[in-house]
Formats: structure tokens, C-alpha cells, sequence
């Protein structure tokens, strides 16, 4: 059975940069391919990075494109977010998502994922 654990949200002045970070467990990290999506009250749950099982090919949203890294480390279980130059509508809770496949392809609708970790809040005072 896959577990997500993220860690790493909090709360950071606009400008301010925050790393989060996702623990898989259960099964074979490197057969799963990776999203970060992020949701807040009245929205739809949109995707923020993703990363194929080799993290040879990611993906950005354009609010994030460019301020936002997402990275692996298959060797370690883990799948990293790295948010600089956070803005006031970075606010939402985080969620890390795998889906199961080795693609070249980075999925971005959150009904693509099979599992999903519990999120952690990122707070961005302005």
C-alpha cells in the first residue's frame, strides 16, 4: 500500500522561499510518477509540478514557471518542491501525488493520480 507523507509548508513573508518535501512508502518509488498539486477554499485542486518516474522531464504551471522546482531522488524515496519568490496567492494546502507509471509523459489532472499524501499548508503573508 503507498503512503505520502509531505513536510516542509509553514508560514513565509512574500519573497520568502520554502521547500516541501514527499516521502512514498509502500512500494517502489521509481515506478511512479510524481505531482505536487495545490488547493485552496473555492477552487479546484490544480497542478503546481510534476515529474516522470526518471525525473528526466517535469512540468510547471505558468503561476509557478520559473520561481518553482520540483526534483526526485529515487534513491532516497523522495520527491522535493523547492518554492522561491512566494507570493501572496501561493497560499493553499500542498498535496504530493503518484501516479503508477514510467512515462515520458507528465500528467497533469489530478483524476490521473492514484494516491495522494495529506497535504501541508503554505502560508504567504503579503
Amino acid at each position: 500500500q503507498v503512503r505520502l507523507v509531505e513536510s516542509g509548508g509553514g508560514k513565509v513573508q512574500s519573497g520568502g522561499s520554502l521547500r516541501l518535501s514527499c516521502a512514498l512508502s509502500g512500494r517502489t518509488f521509481s515506478d511512479y510518477a510524481m505531482g505536487w498539486f495545490r488547493q485552496t477554499p473555492g477552487k479546484e485542486r490544480e497542478i503546481v509540478a510534476g515529474i516522470t518516474w526518471s525525473g528526466r522531464i517535469v512540468l510547471y504551471s505558468d503561476s509557478v514557471k520559473g520561481r518553482f522546482i520540483v526534483s526526485r531522488d529515487n534513491a532516497a524515496n523522495t520527491v522535493s518542491l523547492l518554492m522561491d519568490d512566494l507570493k501572496f496567492e501561493d497560499t493553499a494546502i500542498y498535496l504530493c501525488a503518484a501516479r503508477y507509471a514510467r512515462s515520458t509523459v507528465v500528467n497533469t489532472r489530478d483524476n490521473e493520480y492514484q494516491h495522494w499524501g495529506q497535504g501541508t499548508q503554505v502560508t504567504v503573508s503579503s
